[in-house]
């Protein structure tokens, strides 16, 4: 499911799970963030557009950081004189991550099944060594039978 929302005069499309970086936020780190201004939300078929808002609908995120993006560097030449002014602007952020679109919590991040796997590629090379140690026991036991005859 997707929604797109509009905040600080612009529109993102977003997801659960997903981290928009949205114009600052009077919020501290950590601290819930709730998107009313829903203009579209759905899947496939099962989209709802509002008109200009859907109502009744949210979109909750966590907010994971606040700073400043990069600055934007702009030269000024002076006609006259041989110099160049430079000046910049660094603009203020938020970092959100959504956590709910609709009611609809994201999934929990599921960290047993990273250590099934790591503990599946433990077993691996262990169930291989035998494999080799057979290959070398057998291989002098041949060798001895050829000497043999």
């Amino acid at each position: 499911m997707y929604a797109v929302i509009e905040t600080g005069g612009k529109q993102y499309r977003v997801q659960n799970g997903d981290q928009i970086c949205v114009e600052k936020l009077n919020v501290e780190n950590g601290a819930a963030v709730v998107f009313d201004k829903v203009l579209v939300c759905g899947e496939g078929a099962d989209i709802k557009v509002g008109t200009p808002y859907l109502e009744g609908i949210t979109v909750e995120g966590e907010a994971v950081e606040s700073g400043k993006g990069k600055k934007v560097v702009i030269f000024k030449y002076k006609a006259k004189k041989d110099y160049r002014k430079k000046q910049g602007h660094r603009q203020p952020y938020t970092l959100v991550e959504i956590t709910a679109i609709a009611g609809e919590k994201a999934p929990a991040k599921e960290e047993a099944p990273a250590e099934e796997a790591e503990e599946a590629e433990a077993e691996a090379p262990a169930e291989e060594a035998p494999a080799a140690e057979e290959a070398t026991t057998e291989a002098p036991a041949e060798a001895a039978a050829e000497d043999a005859e």
